[in-house]
Formats: structure tokens, sequence, C-alpha cells
């Protein structure tokens, strides 16, 4: 079969994504089935893959998908117990302290609150925790979910302490000669030290496309939620979110430098929320007084806006503004401890292992460690709030309740989509001889385009995350075949896996499974196709601008 040809086959189940949860805007309940028989079909009488491995990787599959379930469930929890407390009316005064202007909001949370949390946790936790505490000060749960994919973007190469680096990159290009040789053609003498340099790239890069994401937050939120649907009033603010960029970016940028991999997103984020926070309570570039940005009444949202979920927040919170806030404080911290190789602490958590080997008699496995998933923070915290809070056990009941209603309607889709992935993934080892679908993809790309390759290597970064649903395994994928690209154009090739890890991050916006888990964790499942095609705007952008300028530093 012809190389053109194999690489159409394997975008199959990416195009039934796009065409039927995108274009003819199906839920993804419905979409994600179909999506996944493309990519079964494929597997058995394309690549030919045996059908053990295709039910392996499928199995797999539903593992991961509970894991994302019981993070989405650990997340609606904790927003359903700050709800019934009061705690979410108390934390809801507070933003309006800083300022009433969803603008204001929306970058204050989304982008600097959900970077430290990306920094610390990942894997989709700062959508978990960001978009239901918009939701909770009044956003529209489709603008929440909007603003939380986009931002997961800049922060997402070093989210997790720096796994898609320290994990993604460095097991793809471990044990590669090639990678040594180069190494120590330019005078590295580990593969830590390679990673510390690619690592600063990748930040040099963000730092260079990522600036205008807060502007892309505020215009979309009112281009899409005003009443005007004019995106200039997401320009009025544009001193406050070019602020608020440069105090999480310029710490992020120095911190890779300095420190390595690990922690850029976590102080950038950190250092910026509370220069931001700070300046904005003595009224820098803060919006006049009666000039707030606000969305219509909810009565005027049309029903396409509103989730599942209500909140029912008061207004006449018993609670004190710290204690409100301890809980978000609490899970903070403990993600922090645990994520930390440096306490003792992920060491215990990570010993208890679920693992199945080798299943249906493959080399495919599971391996679950229930205790380090974010959502045993999250049931953790809301566990000890009910008694922080002091709750009554009618009160606990609602919460609990309620969040397991919502969890059972975003089952389905996420049930689909994670086996499709994997299947996708790895499809590879048939008796057709093939690479794996994103391997004979990606190659048919660098075949066809030649010295244009930077300009296309983040589009293959992205295109994995957002099959894939992390940086982390796009990294994995395709970090190696992009130095091999690299070298064989004549090109740097560490830059060719910086734009692959910057690629990877960007394509966060745009993957359904974590879509579909925002939207789960305030009730508004069967939207999916609505956000993604708005955040398909942001990912564009950064894809484009990061291969245009990876194009002209590896030519000069």
């Amino acid at each position: 079969m012809s190389e053109l040809l194999l690489a159409i086959l394997a975008l199959m189940p990416i195009v039934v994504v796009g065409i039927f949860l995108v274009a003819l805007r199906w839920p993804a309940s419905r979409a994600m089935p179909l999506s996944f028989l493309t990519a079964v079909l494929l597997a058995l009488f394309v690549w030919r893959v045996p059908f053990f491995q295709v039910a392996a990787a499928s199995v797999s599959g539903l593992a991961i998908a509970l894991r994302l379930l019981y993070i989405i469930f650990g997340a609606i929890l904790l927003l359903n117990v700050l709800r019934e407390s009061g705690a979410l009316s108390r934390i809801r005064r507070s933003f309006v302290d800083i300022s009433p202007d969803r603008r204001i909001q929306a970058v204050i949370i989304g982008w600097l609150f959900g970077s430290f949390i990306e920094g610390a946790a990942g894997f989709g936790t700062p959508a978990a925790v960001g978009v239901p505490l918009m939701v909770g000060l009044g956003f529209p749960p489709l603008a929440a979910v909007m603003v939380g994919m986009t931002i997961q973007s800049t922060p997402v190469s070093f989210g997790a302490v720096g796994t898609p680096i320290e994990v993604g990159v460095a097991n793809s290009l471990a044990g590669s000669p090639d990678v040594m040789r180069y190494f120590s053609s330019i005078g590295i003498d580990s593969s830590d030290a390679g990673l510390h340099l690619i690592g600063f790239r990748v930040a040099l890069m963000h730092a260079a496309v990522g600036f205008a994401i807060p502007m892309f937050v505020v215009c979309m939120l009112t281009k899409y939620f005003g009443e005007r649907k004019d995106w200039r009033e997401g320009l009025e603010v544009w001193p406050f979110a070019l602020f608020a960029a440069f105090a999480m970016i310029i710490p992020y940028v120095a911190v890779a430098w300095l420190l390595g991999p690990e922690f850029p997103s976590l102080l950038g984020g950190l250092i910026g929320l509370s220069v931001v926070v700070f300046a904005s309570r003595r009224g820098f570039l803060m919006p006049r007084s009666g000039m707030e940005w606000d969305f219509q009444e909810e009565k005027m949202w049309p029903a396409s806006w509103s989730g599942s979920m209500s909140l029912g927040i008061e207004n006449d919170s018993p609670q004190s503004l710290a204690r409100s806030w301890l809980p978000y404080l609490l899970v903070a911290a403990i993600l922090v401890m645990t994520r930390l190789p440096q306490l003792p602490y992920q060491a215990w958590l990570n010993s208890v292992v679920i693992r199945v080997p080798e299943l249906f008699g493959t080399n495919i496995s599971i391996e679950e460690k229930p205790l380090y998933v974010p959502g045993s923070v999250f049931v953790l915290v809301s566990m000890m709030s009910i008694f922080i809070f002091r709750m009554k056990p009618p009160a606990v009941l609602q919460a609990f309740g309620d969040s397991t209603k919502t969890i059972r309607k975003a089952s389905i889709a996420l049930l689909f989509a994670v086996p499709m992935v994997q299947v996708f993934l790895k499809s590879d080892g048939g008796s057709a001889g093939y690479d794996a679908m994103p391997y004979a993809l990606a190659t048919a790309i660098s075949d066809s385009v030649g010295r244009m390759w930077p300009v296309f290597a983040p589009w293959i970064g992205g295109m994995g995350a957002a099959v894939a649903g992390s940086n982390t395994n796009s990294n994995m994928m395709f970090s190696l075949f992009q130095f091999n690209v690299g070298q064989k154009i004549g090109v740097d090739p560490l830059w060719m896996v910086a734009l692959q890890a910057v690629g990877g991050a960007a394509g966060n916006m745009i993957c359904v499974h974590n879509v579909v888990a925002a939207s789960a964790v305030v009730g508004l499942i069967g939207r999916e196709g609505e956000t993604i095609r708005r955040t398909l705007i942001p990912f564009c952008y950064y894809v484009l601008m990061a291969g245009l300028l990876g194009l002209v530093i590896v030519n000069m």
C-alpha cells in the first residue's frame, strides 16, 4: 500500500471525530463510539493487528477512562461540598472584591491559577479545578470550559512537575546512540543536561507564542458570550492581559533556565498569581468603575450555554474567606507535596499498585496507582471539608448524590474515547508490517515537505496530544522521530524536539477526552463539539506561530 494512502487511512478515526463531533455537532457520546469502531476496523483489517491485541488495547483504554472518571467525580464532589456549605458564595465575593469584571476573573483563575495547578498535577487537573470555580462565580458553563481548555497550552509542557519533558521526551530519546552522539558533539555530557537544554528551548518558544493566550481568553469570552458579540470588548483590557501573561512567563523562563523542566509552570504560575492579585487589589490596570464587563443575566443565556448542574449559590454564606479558600489551598498543597520526588510522599503513594500484566497474552499491561491519582486528593479534601465546614448529613448526602448523577452522564463518551486512543496508538506489530497509525501519518508528512518540516513539526505534536490526550504521550511517540527528521534535513534536531513539545502542549486545547472531562465537571454533556470549534482558533494560532518561528530559528 502506498505511503500516502496509508496516511489517509490512519487519519480516518480523527476525521470521524471532526465530521460528527465538530462539524455535525453530535454529542461525544454518539460520535466517539463511531471513532472507536473506525479505529478497531482499521487495526484489524488494514494493519492486521491480532484481535487480542486490539482487545487488550481497548481494555487498557477502559482502565484509563475509569481513572479520568474518578478525577472528574472528585472535582465535582469538592465543588458540591463547597456549594452546600456556603463556601462557594464566599469565594465568589472574594473575586468580586478584586474585580467584578469577568475578563479579569477569567485571566486570574484560568491563566494564573490554572498554570500553577498544571505545574503541580497536570493531566487535566486545572480544568477540573478552575472550570467549576468559574461556574461558581457565575460564568456560563460553556464559557468556563472554553477558558479552561484555552489555557491548556503554555503551562502544559512543564505540567505535573515536568512530566512531559522528564518522562515523555526522556523516554523517547533514551538509548538512542544518535542522540548521545549529538549531545557529545555540542559539549553535553549527560542526558539530564540535554533535557535541561531542550526544556529551556521549549520555555523560550512558549514564551514567544504563549504571551497572547490571555488575550485570546478575553477576546473569545466577549466575542462568543458577550451581549454585543464583539471581540473588541476583550481588547479593552489588553494591558492587564499582557501584564498577567508576562507576570507568569518571565519567572517561567527564568526557572526553566536555572532549575530545569520540573518547576517552570508551578513557580511561574504561583509567582504570577501573587504579583497579579497583589497589583489588582490596588487597582493596577483595572477597568474603570462602571466599565466592568459582565455576562447577561442567566435567564438571557441560550440553552446551549448551561449545563445540568445547578449550583444554587446563596448570597449569605456563613463561612469566613480563609476557611472558604482552605479546601483549594489544601488541594494545591497536597498535589505539590505528593508530586515532588524530593519528598517521601510520592514514593509512598506510588507503592500501592493495581497491575494486570500481559492482557490476553499480549505485551499490553494495566498499571494503576489509585492513591497517586488527583481524584484521590479531591476526595480526601472533600471529606476533610465536611468537617471543616461542619456540614449536616442532608447537605453531605446532597453533595454526593448530585456528584454521582453528573458522573454518570460523562461516562459513555469517555468509555469509548479513551479505548479509541489506545487502539490508535497500539496499532503496530500487525501482520501487514505497518508502523502504528500516528507514526504512519507523521512519516508521510515528513517525506512530503522536506526542509519545510519545522513548520509542520508542532502540528504533529499537537495531533499526537489531541488524539492521545496527553503531551507526555505525544512526546513519547514523536520526540525521537522529530530528532531523526531534524538530522535528516540538516537542522538542529534539539529544536525539532522542542517544537514537538510545544505543539504537544497546544494539542491539549482540542483533545476530545480532555474536553469531555472538563465539560462533565460542570454537567455540560453533549456540547463538546462547540468547545472544540472555539479552541481550534487558539490551537491553530499556537502551532502555526511556533512552526514559523521554528523555521526561522533553524535556518538562522
